[in-house]
């Protein structure tokens, strides 16, 4: 654990503000759940809490799923990271950030396509929010898990092979993954 050398007061509500840097570091942003930890010597830690992540094997048994009907990359993300991996290798997505069409479409709860023919290549979907590296995809389906009104994830599918374009069934496939998780995590 490291120390930031900055120390805030509890309010008379319970409540502390944790300072911007921080939350700027940690990509920490409003309405984010945090998760609390305790031990026994009487530290308290706060956790950016994913609930796609606590899905386990479960999203990974979607994106298998999703991998094995299409034959394509198929990821899941929570709102920062990709969390499960199928039919691409886990160390060159697993853990990477999401870039910023992903964070679009989980905000504006739409489904985004990218095809060989719309892709602009001018940023990348996945991998880097900074938008520096070209785009490694020729086409792409992003559709967010929304639960309970709130994005909390993607189901990305995903293709290198030149001339694949994705249409009407890898969206809807895609779609009804996202929505499958969320049905799950309602429940």
């Amino acid at each position: 654990m490291k120390a930031t050398g900055i120390v805030r007061r509890i309010d008379d509500l319970g409540r502390i503000v944790i300072p911007i840097e921080i939350r700027r570091d940690m990509n920490i942003r409003d309405g984010d759940p945090l998760e609390i930890f305790v031990d026994k010597n009487g530290e308290v830690i706060l956790k950016k809490y994913s609930a796609i992540a606590e899905l386990g094997p479960f999203g990974q048994g979607i994106v298998n799923s999703l991998h094995e009907t299409t034959q394509q990359l198929a990821l899941l993300s929570d709102r920062d990271e990709i969390v499960a991996v199928a039919g691409g290798p886990e160390r060159q997505y697993l853990g990477k950030r999401i870039g910023q069409p992903v964070l679009r479409a989980m905000e504006n709860r739409e489904t985004l396509t990218f095809t060989p023919r719309a892709h602009n290549h001018q940023g990348p979907a996945l991998l880097d929010v900074t938008g520096t590296a070209p785009c490694p995809f020729q086409s792409e389906v992003v559709a967010p898990v929304v639960v309970g009104g709130d994005p909390v994830g993607a189901v990305l599918l995903a293709t290198t092979t030149t001339g694949v374009s994705f249409g009407e069934l890898e969206q809807k496939l895609t779609q009804t993954a996202a929505g499958f998780l969320a049905r799950h995590m309602q429940e």
